[in-house]
């Protein structure tokens, strides 16, 4: 059996594995699995359809339904072009913080909850405790899904869920949702001296994101009730690619659109107007040369968090840290996911989003020991329960 390792040490070796989203995250999920496997406890996975990503889940105590989540992602942002005062990739303890990519989003909650798990099989537990370890959450979420989907083929029920986004351990009962969408503007080339013979996939793709900007200024002018910051759904795109010279009329240009939605307003109401102005610009595309048109996939849609009525994850998550107050926030995470798979579901965890993806990232020490601190009386519980 390896030796115990404390949260610490495990929150060092987590960063250690570079599992920039757009890369694979296998070799932290390979010492993970055999960390949890040497104290006894059996791990399953959910691949990726490229086999390279891969989420990982494991129950620890009695087999039975009614257990606790603890839920984190594996991937991080990458650190390109970024100003880094040390290794992103080895964590650096200074001035009471520790800086590291993933310290605070989000891997010093995800060393607490290996911590946790295996100390629940260590100790025994009354109540089941459960771990997720989730991939691709940086590019959407999009892993969270069908891991809740076949874990529970693998392990009892449980009831609730924590995802341990940084909140400085305050109470997130609520957030935004949101869809995304990879689009590809496919224009036809001609001299951009007689453009109006052809079809400039990027003017074309800037007509929509024209559209973007006059919609997020319509949406804060009506002057919402809300306590989202903003209090509105908004569009955005962050990246843009497309054209091959000065003078020619681009063939091609690709974006990701993407709304926050407020919970008043479906994600699939956004996508039906986002799709109803790719249909009316495809339609003026098309009409100057049939050969040009709009391809819009879907690449994320992740559904909001809602405040729950007497809602068990955050009961327990109070009694945990003593908190008395809530908020909701404007970003999106996969508790809105464990949701609609019909678990109670809440986000706390330690750090401030507003460290998240920055350059010398950091988790403080006292918000890191707040957790084990908190995790240690989450063991407790269960072995009362």
């Amino acid at each position: 059996m390896p030796d115990v390792l404390s949260p610490r040490a495990l929150l060092d070796k987590l960063v250690s594995f570079p599992t920039v989203s757009r890369d694979s995250n296998l070799a932290l999920v390979d010492w993970v699995e055999d960390y949890l496997t040497g104290h006894g406890l059996s791990c399953h996975r959910d691949y990726d359809e490229t086999g390279k990503k891969a989420s990982l889940y494991t129950h620890a105590g009695p087999e039975v339904e009614g257990g606790v989540i603890l839920s984190g992602h594996t991937d991080v942002v990458p650190v390109d072009g970024q100003a880094w005062d040390t290794d992103p990739f080895t964590v650096v303890e200074k001035d009471g913080k520790l800086f590291g990519r993933g310290t605070c989003d989000m891997k010093g909650f995800d060393a607490l909850a290996i911590w946790a798990t295996v100390e629940a099989q260590r100790r025994g537990v009354a109540r089941p405790l459960q771990l997720c370890l989730t991939r691709d959450e940086e590019i959407g979420c999009v892993g969270a899904p069908p891991m809740i989907e076949v874990m529970q083929a693998h392990m009892p029920r449980a009831a609730l869920a924590i995802i341990g986004e940084p909140t400085e351990w305050g109470i997130v009962n609520g957030h935004k949702g949101g869809v995304g969408f990879d689009l590809h503007f496919h224009g036809y080339e001609v001299h951009s001296s007689i453009a109006y013979k052809g079809v400039s996939a990027i003017m074309e793709g800037a007509k929509l994101i024209d559209w973007a900007n006059r919609t997020n200024e319509a949406n804060a002018a009506a002057d919402p009730a809300s306590d989202y910051d903003p209090p509105y759904t908004t569009l955005h795109v962050g990246m843009i690619q497309g054209g091959t010279a000065h003078n020619i009329t681009a063939k091609d240009c690709t974006f990701v659109l993407s709304a926050r939605c407020v919970p008043s307003e479906p994600n699939t109401e956004w996508a039906e107007r986002i799709g109803a102005e790719i249909a009316r610009i495809e339609a003026g595309m098309k009409a100057v040369r049939p050969e040009a048109g709009i391809t819009a996939l879907p690449r994320w849609d992740v559904p909001g968090l809602r405040a729950e009525e007497d809602g068990e994850a955050e009961a327990l998550v109070r009694r945990l840290t003593g908190e008395n107050g809530s908020s909701v926030v404007s970003y999106g995470t996969e508790a809105g996911q464990f949701q609609a798979a019909g678990y109670s579901a809440v986000v706390c965890g330690p750090g401030n989003i507003a460290q998240a993806h920055q350059p010398n990232e950091y988790l403080t020490v006292a918000q890191f020991e707040q957790g084990v601190a908190m995790m240690s009386r989450l063991l407790d519980h269960l072995q009362e329960a």
